[in-house]
């Protein structure tokens, strides 16, 4: 028996990157700090925490759900309900508290609907999770008592007396309040990832078969991981309602359950930050690329087409790849096949989006006239050779990207091989 305790050496990069994180958060509504940044800042912090626990049913668990606005929904208005009788004085809990409600809410209604949508995998969870989420959202329609029918409901964030000078009426108050609980909700979901139940989850995600074998009940760990899941969704849905003060139908609808399944996956569901790049991206879509165009939504479509077929992994796996590349020092390799890639992939898309800005302008925007204003240039709907021009862009574009793309791709290669070598170099000393 050792007669001394063994300790081991501190994570020095992992403390560096969870203090980058907090100052991130701290400092970011300082730099940007204009009224919208506030609000997509206080929008971010909850699209994070609502990816990051949809993620721990697609990436970690393998359980693609389509319904899981409903615990997010549900914790919205839960929450809501509680901020509501909390300003009436029948329930003594401060506003900072509020989010707990939400989480308890989404928690308990795991709890409930979970042990039937956890007791099939894969297909027949996803139809399952589908099935709720409609059967939910029409629901929500039908009580108006509690989801407040088609005006949802409304509440005041801003009750009782300041303490210290905080009544959560600013906004900047209100996204530090977003930021504290994304911090450790971010910081809890990642320390599950290190627990034995996490692990075993990730079991149940690539061989549900050996885990039976080795004594574990997967139904059970899947079960587990959903009221975990549900927990997180449920705070981000109540800070939701503490941000925008109202809850409506649509926070349970089947849209919302897409968002967060659609940019779950473009940010990388495969590693732990992807969904939070997601959330960025889920956000800055829905407040920024929407007012640049009504075709955003088809834009959306297009990149999660690309992303499926050349990066199924999302943008985590890009960054990750190229990162193992820079380690093993070839990456400027592939500098000079980055580049063309770049701009024959930005001359394909200049001429598709220009077709279908053409197209939305026909459809919806006829009576202001036939022309329209595009990347600074005019293009006129009525004109073949506006028509011709971008049909020749996007086709000149993808041919050369192709041509881009196999010469990446034999360099790719080649740079893996080294790697592989390389590898097996070193543990051969």
């Amino acid at each position: 028996m050792k007669q001394y305790y063994e300790f081991k050496p501190y994570n020095v990069a992992r403390w560096v990157i969870w203090s980058l994180f907090a100052l991130l958060l701290a400092l970011a509504p300082l730099v940007f700090n204009s009224g919208l940044s506030i609000t997509m800042l206080s929008q971010m912090g909850i699209a994070i925490i609502a990816c990051l626990s949809y993620n721990i049913l697609l990436g970690q668990g393998g359980m693609l759900s389509f319904g899981h606005a409903v615990y997010t929904g549900l914790g919205s208005f839960l929450a809501i309900h509680a901020l509501n009788a909390a300003g009436q004085g029948s329930l003594p809990i401060p506003v900072s508290l509020v989010p707990l409600v939400g989480g308890l809410a989404g928690m308990g209604f795991a709890v409930l609907l979970g042990y039937v949508t956890t007791r099939k995998s894969g297909t027949t969870f996803a139809m399952i999770t589908l099935g709720i989420g409609e059967l939910v959202f029409a629901m929500s329609l039908m009580i108006p008592e509690f989801f407040g029918g088609e005006g949802g409901i409304n509440a005041n964030r801003v009750i009782g007396k300041p303490f210290m000078g905080i009544s959560f009426g600013p906004p900047i108050q209100v996204y530090y309040l977003i930021a504290v609980y994304t911090f450790i909700a971010v910081a809890a979901m990642y320390a599950f990832t290190r627990t034995p139940l996490g692990r075993i989850l990730n079991a149940v995600r690539d061989n549900p078969e050996r885990v039976e074998f080795i004594g574990y009940n997967t139904q059970k760990v899947r079960y587990l991981a959903f009221i975990i899941a549900g927990f997180f969704a449920g705070i981000s849905g109540a800070l939701g309602a503490l941000n925008f003060e109202i809850v409506t139908a649509e926070v349970v609808g089947a849209a919302r359950s897409g968002g967060y399944l659609l940019f779950t996956f473009l940010g990388g569901a495969t590693f732990f930050f992807g969904p939070i790049i997601g959330a960025i991206l889920m956000v800055l879509a829905f407040i920024l690329f929407s007012e640049f165009t009504s075709a955003w939504l088809l834009y959306l479509g297009m990149i999660f087409l690309f992303m499926v077929m050349y990066a199924p992994g999302g943008i985590a796996s890009l960054i990750m790849m190229n990162l193992r590349v820079a380690a093993f020092g070839r990456l400027r390799q592939l500098w000079p096949c980055y580049l063309p890639l770049a701009v024959t992939a930005m001359v394909a898309l200049t001429g598709g989006a220009a077709m279908i800005e053409m197209i939305y302008h026909l459809q919806l925007n006829s009576a202001q006239g036939s022309t329209l204003k595009f990347m600074g240039m005019v293009l006129d709907t009525r004109s073949l050779n506006s028509w011709f021009g971008a049909v020749f862009v996007l086709l000149t574009g993808l041919g050369l990207f192709e041509v881009a793309r196999r010469q990446f791709a034999r360099e790719w290669g080649e740079i893996q091989e080294y790697i592989e070598k390389e590898i097996k170099r070193r543990e051969a000393l």
